[in-house]
C-alpha cells in the first residue's frame, strides 16, 4: 500500500513538473490547528501535535517536487498573547520537533533557517534551533525557513532603523535609498520572494506575514484546518498557481513578447493634451 500511495505521488509531481512553473519559494499561513481539535472535542494541544505531522509531510513533499524555498509561519509575535499553557505546550512541541528532526533534514538534504525575534524564545528553543541551523547548513536541496516569533511590522521597523542608521553614519545617502536597499535589510536578504503564499482555514487575510516579500505573491486560500492538509492539497495549489497569469503590472500581450524574445519596449514618456 505504502509503495503504491509513493508511486502515486511520484507520478503526481511528475505531471505538476510537465504542467508548467514550479514555483522556487513557497510560503505558508499554517493555520487552523486550535478549530481542527476543537471540531473534534479535543484539546487544543491534539490539534497543534497533529499540525507538526503535517508539517513533516509538507516539506517531504515540498523537497521532493523541487520547491527551493519553502517558508512556514510558525509562532507570530501575536502568538505570545496566547493563555500561557499553550504557549509553554507550542515551545515544548517545537523543541521535540526540531531535537526529532535534525537527522531527517540531514539525509533529505534539507537547509534549516529562520526569521524572527529569536531571542524571545526560551533558552533551550533557541539553543537546540542555532545547533540544527549550524548542523544543516550546507545542505543543498531546499531551504526550510521557519518564521519564529515573527512580525511583518516588527522586521520592517527593525529594517527601518537599519537603513537609518548606515544614513546617519554615512555610509549610504538618503537618495539612494531603493527597494534593495530595504531588502538587504530584511531577515530574508538571502531568500527570494515567495511565489506563492498558501494560507489554510479559509481566512481572507496575512496576519502579519512578510508584508514586505509578498507584494506580488499570488494568494491561495484552502478552506481547510492546516492538520487536514496534506500532499494532495499541496499539488493542487501549485496547480492553481501554474495557471495564474503574473503580469507584474504589464498586460497580456507584453508577457507573450517578453516570453518570445522580441520584448524591445522602452518607457515612453506621457503627453497628456
Amino acid at each position: 500500500m505504502k509503495r503504491n500511495k509513493a508511486q502515486t505521488d511520484k507520478q503526481l509531481q511528475e505531471q505538476l513538473k510537465r504542467a508548467g512553473e514550479i514555483p522556487t519559494h513557497i510560503a505558508i499561513i499554517m493555520d487552523g490547528n486550535g478549530r481542527w481539535a476543537k471540531k473534534r472535542g479535543l484539546p487544543r494541544v491534539a490539534g497543534h501535535r497533529k499540525g507538526v505531522e503535517t508539517v513533516r509531510e509538507i516539506v517531504e513533499a515540498c523537497a521532493e517536487i523541487g520547491i527551493k524555498y519553502l517558508t512556514l509561519y510558525t509562532f507570530s509575535t501575536e502568538n505570545w498573547k496566547r493563555p500561557k499553557s499553550e504557549v509553554s505546550t507550542l515551545m515544548r512541541l517545537l523543541l521535540k520537533s526540531l531535537k526529532e528532526r535534525l537527522e531527517e533534514l540531514n539525509r533529505n538534504d534539507i537547509k534549516l533557517t529562520c526569521i524572527g525575534n529569536i531571542e524571545s524564545l526560551p533558552q533551550q528553543v533557541q539553543k537546540q534551533l542555532f545547533e540544527d541551523i549550524e548542523r544543516t547548513k550546507n545542505n543543498k536541496r531546499m531551504t526550510l525557513n521557519l518564521a519564529l516569533s515573527y512580525s511583518g511590522r516588527w522586521e520592517l521597523i527593525k529594517a527601518i532603523k537599519d537603513v537609518a542608521k548606515k544614513a546617519s553614519a554615512g555610509k549610504i545617502n538618503v537618495d539612494d535609498i531603493s527597494e534593495k536597499t530595504i531588502s538587504d535589510s530584511l531577515d530574508t536578504k538571502n531568500i527570494p520572494d515567495p511565489d506563492l503564499v498558501i494560507r489554510t482555514s479559509g481566512e481572507f487575510r496575512v496576519s502579519n506575514f512578510l508584508l514586505w516579500q509578498i507584494a506580488y505573491s499570488e494568494f491561495i486560500i484552502m478552506d481547510i484546518f492546516w492538520p487536514d492538509f496534506s500532499k494532495k492539497y499541496l499539488y493542487e495549489s501549485i496547480e492553481k498557481f501554474q495557471k495564474r497569469e503574473r503580469r507584474f503590472g504589464k498586460v497580456s500581450e507584453q508577457l507573450k513578447r517578453i516570453s518570445s524574445g522580441k520584448n524591445n519596449e522602452q518607457q515612453i514618456p506621457v503627453q497628456l493634451d
